[in-house]
């Protein structure tokens, strides 16, 4: 074996808390680090097409300027090509007529990021304005899952779950609307974590994003490294919107610590008319797995009218989407027309002007009953499971967002994605995680939402069962 070889072995061993502590006892400097994720970047991504801005003249400037002292420091780190401004760093949201904008600030997050000492070296594949559930946008082209090339790494986020499956980095940023960091983290087999509304910043762009639906976070390989990075990013903001109780003590001291019993709702069907059957093992399997750990599973579902629930939900995205639109406009001086995007954004967009503020308006009631509901229902249980996705990762073209009519694209939307957006919609901690492959090869999620401010619960969850069943082992066949 070669010194590069041993040089990408060695790296891989490490997930983004590990290769921090070799930078703090001086086995390694962060010069390597990013040298050896540069390297990977380079000899992967040409098959996954995942990373599809490289700023690494910005990661060198800042190693070079000192890195702060953090729980990350040295750890190369990429951002989503959607939101989480960073200066220098080019931002396309995936739009052919921003394909070469670069914030010249940086955003609270960022701002975060950076204090926590991680080294931001570019961006990560995303779809436009993260509508699809599946990372091909018509700027960038599709990421590719790593897992089996032909198939979707999910979506929004799906650069950064082919990242992280890759082993390019054992981190990576995403943001979470609908499902969006979950979704390519069951497609992709690696850990994603949606906190709880209000738990993030979003300033100074905004208050709150889609209404509170949409917040960031991360993809990981451990979960530790999830914890410790919303330890370092999920203080108060000035000026926020929303009150979140501050958790009892550090999240990474939960990663670890024995969850008690827990009494867990589980079902299978959810917005969908079916499940897939793969789905439904990869449930079950779970469900078995935390009856091994000594927890309760119930078969038990909180009662939501989907239907009028998915129309609410659309109407949102459909505004919000008609007024950034009309704000990127005024910003590069021009109106925005259909030929500038994608035909499923432009089509989003005219469904969001024709709704009136009586109609958003009243979007909000049924939005509220469906929160209040869920709530209820989990003062009865710690935690609810079910399926990430209602099938495997499909193949690439499948969400196709520029031939499929409108209509059809919705319908294959929501059968992908049963369950994810409910709890954007009421504004819980949720997460994928990665416990099941399917006779294929692919990777399937297991989905646990918790009571509201109540990362802890899922963090003490999710650290038990990567230690009963371990997943960083699992490599996909591309870079075996």
């Amino acid at each position: 074996m070669n010194d590069k070889n041993q040089k990408y072995v060695d790296y891989l061993k490490y997930d983004g808390l590990g290769l921090a502590e070799l930078v703090r006892r001086k086995e390694v400097k962060s010069e390597e680090l990013l040298e050896t994720a540069i390297e990977r970047i380079e000899a992967i991504n040409p098959k996954i097409n995942a990373v599809v801005t490289k700023a690494y003249d910005v990661a060198k400037q800042a190693i070079e300027s000192g890195l702060p002292e953090g729980p990350f420091t040295g750890v190369p780190f990429l951002l989503k090509d959607l939101g989480a401004a960073c200066k220098g760093v080019r931002m396309t949201f995936g739009l052919k007529f921003l394909a070469k904008y670069v914030p010249p600030y940086d955003n609270e997050l960022v701002s975060r990021y950076k204090k926590a000492g991680l080294v931001i070296m570019g961006r990560t594949n995303a779809p436009e304005f993260g509508l699809s559930a599946s990372t091909e946008p018509v700027l960038h082209g599709p990421a590719r899952n790593p897992w089996n090339t032909e198939h979707s790494t999910g979506g929004s986020s799906g650069g950064a779950g082919a990242v992280v499956a890759a082993r390019i980095m054992p981190i990576a940023h995403g943001s979470d609307g609908g499902g969006s960091i979950r979704i390519p983290s069951s497609c992709c087999g690696v850990f994603g974590f949606k906190p709880s509304r209000g738990r993030m910043p979003t300033g100074p762009e905004s208050g709150e994003m889609l209404e509170g639906f949409a917040i960031e976070h991360a993809l990981s390989l451990s979960v530790r490294d999830s914890a410790a990075l919303l330890d370092a990013t999920s203080a108060p903001e000035i000026g926020a919107p929303y009150g979140i109780p501050a958790p009892e003590r550090p999240f990474l001291e939960e990663v670890g610590t024995d969850p008690g019993k827990l009494r867990i709702a589980l079902f299978t069907k959810g917005a969908a008319d079916e499940t897939h059957p793969d789905c439904v093992a990869a449930a079950k399997e779970t469900a078995k797995l935390c009856e091994s750990l000594g927890h309760t599973i119930e078969e038990a579902a909180p009662q939501i009218d989907y239907k009028t629930l998915r129309t609410a939900y659309l109407l949102i995205n459909a505004a919000h989407l008609a007024a950034l639109l009309d704000l990127l406009g005024s910003l590069i001086g021009t109106k925005v027309t259909a030929e500038m995007v994608e035909p499923q954004t432009w089509a989003v967009a005219e469904s969001g002007r024709k709704a009136s503020a009586v109609e958003f308006a009243q979007t909000k009631t049924v939005l509220n009953r469906a929160t209040r509901t869920v709530a209820s229902f989990l003062t009865k249980y710690d935690a609810i499971l079910t399926p990430t996705l209602g099938t495997p990762p499909p193949k690439l073209g499948y969400l196709d967002t520029v031939n499929l009519a409108y209509e059809e694209f919705g319908k294959r939307l929501f059968d992908f994605l049963p369950f994810t957006w409910l709890h954007n919609v009421t504004g819980l901690p949720a997460m994928s995680v990665p416990l099941y492959w399917n006779a294929y090869g692919l990777p399937i999620g297991s989905h646990f939402a918790g009571r509201y401010a109540d990362e802890a619960t899922l963090f003490r969850l999710a650290g038990q069962l990567e230690q009963a069943r371990p997943w960083r082992d699992r490599i996909p066949p591309l870079i075996r």
